[in-house]
């Protein structure tokens, strides 16, 4: 547009419980913005001590989402990519470490001249030039700085780990001038079983909390199981001092893509370009293609079930997020209603069918009863074992089979015991003193994008991309295939299929007379997007859908490019649960039926 001379920011902040999906909200305004001809990007500041997530638990924070530059960072970053589908990085994810560190850093550097470090100035200081900073830097692959900023602050109002942003942003409201701050309030108003009627109350405290720390919500957008009543809006007006109509209901919709075109039917875009200035600069918001998506992914019937064998945190049901997305966009393309099936990759072992034959027969009848086989990353020796059962059988029963990072090593590890006969074949990973290495310890550049060269065009993978000469792909672990045993693994029947520009370190395996059995040691759910899924997801979906011989391979649907996935036409979705969990509230999976060792909400 090039119309908006000072950045515009929008801050969204969450109140009452956390888990509200206050990131699906902060990704859907961006989504509508975008929609409307503005350039935008998003800073998302979290108040923990860690300067990032690598070593946080899923089970706490959900997974660990990789971007091209190697920040490990928490999923929201992962929504906001997806939504606007853009590339950030590390700077985009403030945490209070990083701030605390780099203000420690400055202080042993003598750049305070003396003075005491405080939490105010200089923390306050320190997250406002951050957030003026990266907000200037593009996103969106071109030039000139973006238009809006979108700042999600992590946690709740009136944790007491969020009082430096709460601060920190108060300031910045009169820093950033008028016109050039707007702040989005995502609460809660739940509805009382016996009573039966939309409780106004958590909301009205969590306002007051939020006027107290010295900010004034121009918008409030309100999770409910249900569309705000009238009465419930003009009580919430009435006593937060907000417009009618800057208030938002957030009720819940079949999957989340239709979060933005609830926020247009309400004319949220309006009310924040109103309060930001923008009115008369941006056009009617353009969402025909997202919106085909969101409709269509209700619609299907014909179901694709896919066995995820996992070991850790199967009751986190955003532990797996980036997985389950990546796989809801194929199955969008290849017009089948998503199931996934947990199978606790432990339930598997033989030990297990000692211990606890239930649960050792259910774990196999789901393993059994899927039509594709997808082992996704992982760490740690727990449920080894039982993922190395998964890939032998799908590959001696031709069960479509993916295995991301770990899951491509449990296949070699496989093939090597199973076929070369290396009855002690292993990563050192796992047992340090093996005979027979299969995967051993590279970590330079493990983490990151990294570009990946096909060896051959004649093989699944580079057709599914486009039959191009290499992709970029994101990576997360250290350990790769020993080259030593390449040349062995080959001669059995393995085909490396892509590798590192060097040659040394494999990238993509392939058995060439499987239905579709392929192992990659990057992470391609970080890169898919709706309407551009993962080709290797695709392939997987389509294969366990019986429709990969069908041209697909042959006119990859819609790739055009080596550089990752890039627009596929889609037909129709898949049903199910969207902006909603078993209480109602939470950010949902995304349409997937999802049983076996079903994720808790």
């Amino acid at each position: 547009m090039g119309g908006v001379e000072k950045m515009k920011y929008v801050v969204v902040t969450s109140g009452v419980v956390s888990g509200l999906g206050n990131g699906v909200a902060a990704s859907s305004i961006g989504a509508v913005l975008k929609a409307c001809g503005l350039r935008v990007t998003f800073i998302k500041t979290d108040p923990y001590l860690n300067t990032d997530s690598r070593t946080m638990s899923p089970s706490e924070n959900g997974e660990v989402f990789v971007l091209d530059d190697g920040s490990e960072v928490g999923i929201d970053l992962g929504n906001y990519e997806r939504f606007l589908d853009v590339e950030l990085t590390g700077d985009n994810n403030i945490t209070a470490g990083k701030i605390y560190q780099h203000v420690l850093d400055k202080e042993r550097r003598g750049d305070y001249l003396g003075k005491t470090v405080q939490v105010i100035p200089h923390i306050t200081d320190a997250i406002q030039e951050w957030i003026e900073r990266v907000a200037l830097i593009p996103v969106d692959g071109r030039e000139g700085r973006p238009e809006v900023c979108i700042v999600e602050l992590g946690g709740t109002i009136g944790d007491i780990e969020s009082r430096p942003f709460m601060e920190a942003l108060s300031q910045f409201s009169y820093r950033a001038e008028h016109n050039n701050f707007c702040l989005v309030h995502v609460s809660l108003v739940p509805v009382i079983d016996i009573v039966g009627e939309q409780k106004t109350k958590p909301t009205q405290c969590s306002v007051q909390s939020l006027r107290e720390l010295g900010l004034k919500p121009n918008l409030l957008a309100c999770r409910s199981t249900t569309p705000l009543n009238k009465n419930v809006k003009e009580k919430l007006s009435q006593s937060c001092h907000v417009p009618d109509d800057c208030i938002i209901s957030l009720n819940n919709v079949p999957n989340i893509w239709h979060v933005p075109s609830l926020l247009i039917d309400q004319k949220c875009h309006e009310a924040i370009m109103g309060i930001l200035g923008l009115a008369r600069l941006t056009v009617e918001p353009k969402l025909d293609a997202w919106m085909n998506i969101a409709r269509t992914c209700d619609q299907l019937l014909a179901p694709v079930r896919i066995a995820v064998v996992v070991e850790k945190y199967t009751n986190v049901s955003n532990a797996y997020q980036s997985i389950l997305e990546a796989m809801l966009h194929a199955s969008v393309v290849c017009q089948r209603r998503l199931v996934v099936d947990w199978v606790p990759a432990s339930d598997l072992d033989v030990e297990t069918a000692n211990e606890s034959p239930d649960l050792h027969e259910k774990a196999w009848g789901l393993l059994k009863g899927a039509d594709g086989v997808l082992v996704p990353g992982g760490c740690g020796h727990g449920g080894v074992g039982g993922k190395i059962l998964a890939a032998k059988y799908a590959r001696e029963n031709n069960v479509p089979y993916l295995g991301i990072c770990l899951g491509m090593q449990v296949a070699i590890i496989e093939f090597a015991r199973s076929v070369l006969g290396l009855k002690d074949a292993n990563s050192t990973e796992f047992d340090a003193g093996t005979r027979y290495p299969c995967l051993i310890e590279m970590p330079e550049a493990c983490v990151g994008s990294r570009r990946t060269f096909f060896r051959t065009m004649d093989c699944k993978s580079a057709k599914l991309y486009g039959s191009v000469n290499y992709t970029d792909e994101r990576h997360r672990r250290r350990y790769e295939v020993n080259p030593d045993m390449v040349g062995e693994l080959e001669s059995a029947g393995v085909e490396f299929v892509g590798t590192d520009e060097t040659g040394d370190r494999m990238e993509i395996l392939e058995l060439p007379w499987h239905p579709y059995f392929v192992g990659v040691q990057f992470h391609p759910e970080f890169r898919s997007r709706p309407g551009k899924p993962s080709p290797l997801f695709t392939g997987l979906i389509a294969a366990s859908s019986g429709l990969l011989d069908a041209g697909m391979l042959q006119s990859p649907a819609g790739l055009e490019n080596g550089n990752g996935p890039v627009s596929m036409k889609v037909a129709s979705g898949a049903s199910g649960g969207g902006y909603a969990n078993a209480s109602g509230l939470e950010e949902g999976l995304l349409g997937l039926h999802v049983s076996g060792a079903a994720l808790a909400h």
